[in-house]
């Protein structure tokens, strides 16, 4: 059965992608359940870390299951699979938690596209990357394009899409888009995330909000946040609401 399950253990959940018969391809399914755990976790203040990880020894994830949109009309295809895919990636990339990818295995096509949705990433040393869309002639459609442009050279992606090359761990590494190459990515994983759940949720939110916003990551909603969350602070913004509910003029004080 192919699934996303969420474990929570104390203020670590980890996101295990399991679909194991197909070394751990995305079904609609399972990006359902993927979308429905990051606004579960966005609103569980117990929660301050998220790893995701794949259910497979060789194979964090592959890709979309070819299965689930060979036949799908083009229409449809590029409506609900392709925008779909993408407004639930980019719903994970907005988690207000810090992310790790964990890559214990070959994170291809979507799979990378998962992994570059998150914060940061580690890696097994045998694990390897690449962007095969063009294999079975279609294009990268959850970011592959677009949000991998922001961590590594445009060259280095036009060799995995446009050559069907695929890289290495240790050139991910060299790339910045691993943090680490490990023997054991989950152990070490758990061992950043121990250490960012001491700090502050808040700092770390905003911090990420603020790196987010100055690469290009929903840009506009992020800065309109963060300047609600200050005003929210407002003693304006508390006689503001207490004048509406009182039905009078507001005596604004500017603190």
């Amino acid at each position: 059965m192919s699934r996303i399950d969420l474990k929570i253990e104390g203020a670590i959940a980890t996101l295990l992608v399991s679909n194991p018969t197909k070394l751990n391809a995305l079904t609609p399914d399972m990006l359902a359940q993927l979308a429905a755990h990051c606004d579960a976790l966005d609103v569980d203040a117990d929660v301050r870390v998220v790893l995701i990880s794949g259910d497979h020894p060789k194979a964090f994830c592959v890709g979309a299951d070819i299965a689930a949109w060979a036949k799908l009309p083009p229409a449809r295809f590029a409506r609900s699979w392709v925008r779909d895919g993408h407004r639930i990636f980019d719903r994970l990339a907005r988690l207000s938690k810090p992310t790790i990818a964990v890559l214990n295995g070959h994170a291809f096509g979507g799979g990378l596209e998962l992994a570059t949705a998150c914060d940061i990433r580690v890696m097994a040393p045998k694990a390897r990357i690449a962007l095969p869309e063009a294999q079975v002639g279609v294009v990268p459609g959850w970011s592959g394009t677009q949000r991998l442009q922001r961590l590594i050279p445009e060259g280095v992606i036009k060799e995995m899409a446009l050559f069907g090359r695929q890289l290495s761990a240790d050139r991910a590494h060299q790339l910045g888009l691993v943090s680490e190459v490990v023997d054991d990515p989950m152990s070490v994983a758990l061992d950043i995330a121990a250490n960012a759940a001491k700090l502050s949720p808040r700092a770390t939110e905003i911090s990420k909000n603020m790196i987010h916003a100055g690469a290009g990551e929903d840009s506009a909603a992020l800065i309109e946040a963060l300047g609600g969350g200050l005003i929210a602070t407002s003693d304006d913004k508390s006689e503001g609401v207490a004048a509406f509910s009182e039905k009078r003029s507001p005596d604004f004080s500017g603190k």
